[in-house]
């Protein structure tokens, strides 16, 4: 294989975990440095490291390597300009896929707040493990990489947000149900 045959491999292996990876990326970067274009600069700068490594290297855990290095940078520049922004439910909403119509949008909104109140009553290692799960879909091996955290760990933590998520949403529910079935003494 010629020099450039193999600039040429390397280039489509970075472009096409640049089309895989790149928005995940932002939207995950986005919740940690809490501006969209501070989480675009970081996630360039991951893919340029990602330039500079090896496909061999990163066979199989492409993912997490990404995953780890926007952490870790979004983390830098948290501890630089600011703190962790919470999600409200007018971004996910900006983030998530066109709802059908409006008394569907109007429900979806009112279960996201309850479900985002939960979420981000969390300690923020739950958080990120919760959202490294199940809005960016990594496995438990690969938060372990991202988080640097032992796989009991993040089983535990992931554990631990879903039963206070369910706790929280029960008593939120319970209370709201029960406040609709009590009439009103108004007279």
């Amino acid at each position: 294989m010629t020099m450039s045959d193999k600039s040429g491999a390397h280039a489509r292996w970075v472009g096409e975990a640049l089309r895989q990876y790149e928005q995940p990326l932002v939207r995950y970067t986005l919740r940690i440095t809490g501006n969209l274009e501070t989480a675009r600069d970081v996630v360039q700068d991951a893919f340029f490291k990602l330039c500079q490594e090896a496909p061999g290297r990163l066979d199989g855990h492409m993912a997490q390597w990404l995953y780890r290095v926007c952490r870790n940078r979004a983390l830098d520049v948290e501890k630089k300009e600011g703190r962790m922004q919470a999600l409200d439910w007018q971004r996910a909403e900006a983030l998530a896929a066109p709802e059908p119509g409006p008394d569907v949008r109007a429900e979806v909104r009112e279960e996201c707040a309850l479900v985002l109140e939960a979420l981000a009553a969390l300690p923020k290692p739950q958080q990120e493990a919760f959202r490294l799960k199940f809005e960016h879909g990594l496995t438990y091996r690969e938060i372990c990489a991202v988080m640097d955290m032992p796989l009991s760990s993040v089983s535990y933590t992931i554990t631990q947000a879903l039963e206070t998520i369910r706790a929280r949403l029960r008593t939120k529910i319970g209370t709201e149900i029960e406040a609709k079935r009590t009439p009103s003494h108004d007279k």
